[in-house]
């Protein structure tokens, strides 16, 4: 006898179910051989299409489901979340940061604000627009830069803005690819302290983050755990399976990988790490595309339930090889989205937690 769905580490959101009050009714089924008496948290079951279900209202953050074989004796449980704020948002989160702090330091004599620099300028424009939540995930050095010499001249103006912008560990630097595949958790967890260091030093504690993103999203389980110790509960993925795609999807099983790509969100009990799945690159993908990806998830009858926008830096410069000149339209084009769908804007950390 055991559970089909939900499984355990399931965070369960209002698509998942009725709302009744403050609880969450939602159908619950286990595997077992027909012709046996099952509960599940006291509710009879029905027997229907080879498994026992019933719904089950989940009140609390985290719950257990135990599931009780009248008949053989035999029980079994498992723990899954009720998420209250995680279903109808979204975010705009941006990878490979490091860019635009150098040349903010290299005009920091000049700049009166952190968004005379187009780049954030950007940013901000599309959060007065739409209100979005902003992340950025930050490298620790580029070539003749690092962290340890950005000004923090613009502290409290970090600080002022932190209810829209945050920032967060994503690896020391851009090279070499996948810079954390085969890493041990040491080695992880110094560079993490190192960016977390600088970004306490020169933005302050508000805009610190519980979520990242670690660069390549490809990592060991001691390198997520690293992660985790570091304060990044929540770790998120593209988690591709079963396609030609990159699978950016850290240290998990291909059955794991294939849950998260159905759900979007899965905690690994085992560790203690939530994993969220993005739901586009907005950078691999043509303007004209941008629309079409997102709808196709409701025309399969998958619509995510928490929509992050994922695109990279080094996009929006025209020094840079592969720079896309239409990258402000972009942003623009998927965060549009996203607003005219009906999600609204909310940081991914408020939204997996209690």
């Amino acid at each position: 006898m055991y559970f089909i769905q939900p499984i355990h580490g399931d965070m369960l959101h209002a698509r998942d179910g009725a709302l009744t009050g403050e609880s969450l009714k939602t159908k619950v089924s286990v595997a077992a051989p027909a012709g046996n008496s099952i509960t599940i948290n006291g509710v009879q079951t029905n027997f229907e299409d080879s498994y026992y279900s019933a719904e089950i209202e989940l009140s609390d953050y985290e719950n257990t489901l135990e599931a009780v074989n009248a008949t053989t004796g035999e029980h079994t449980r498992i723990t899954v979340y009720r998420l209250k704020n995680f279903a109808g948002k979204y975010r705009l989160s941006i990878d490979d940061n490091i860019w635009f702090l150098r040349d903010i330091q290299q005009q920091a004599d000049v700049y009166s604000s952190l968004f005379e620099h187009p780049y954030l300028a950007v940013l901000k424009e599309i959060n007065d627009t739409y209100g979005t939540k902003i992340h950025l995930n930050l490298f620790y050095e580029t070539e003749g830069f690092n962290l340890s010499q950005f000004t923090d001249k613009f502290k409290e103006e970090w600080k002022d803005n932190a209810g829209w912008l945050t920032l967060s560990f994503h690896a020391r630097g851009e090279f070499p690819d996948q810079p954390y595949i085969s890493a041990d958790y040491d080695t992880v967890k110094k560079d993490c302290d190192l960016v977390i260091g600088e970004i306490r030093r020169f933005a302050g504690e508000e805009v610190m983050t519980g979520v990242t993103t670690i660069h390549w999203g490809e990592a060991t389980r001691e390198a997520s755990r690293a992660l985790r110790d570091a304060g990044y509960r929540g770790q998120l993925g593209y988690f591709n399976v079963d396609d030609d795609l990159y699978p950016a999807s850290y240290y998990l099983s291909v059955e794991e990988r294939r849950h998260i790509k159905k759900r979007f969100v899965w905690k690994d009990m085992s560790e203690n790490v939530v994993f969220i799945k993005t739901s586009i690159v907005i950078d691999i993908k043509k303007i004209e595309e941008i629309e079409p990806w997102l709808n196709q998830y409701a025309e399969e009858g998958s619509s995510p339930p928490y929509v992050d926008l994922l695109v990279h830096e080094q996009y929006f410069y025209s020094s840079y090889f592969n720079y896309q000149p239409d990258y402000r339209e972009k942003l623009i084009t998927a965060v549009k989205w996203a607003h005219n769908n009906g999600y609204q804007p909310a940081f991914l950390d408020t939204c997996i937690s209690e």
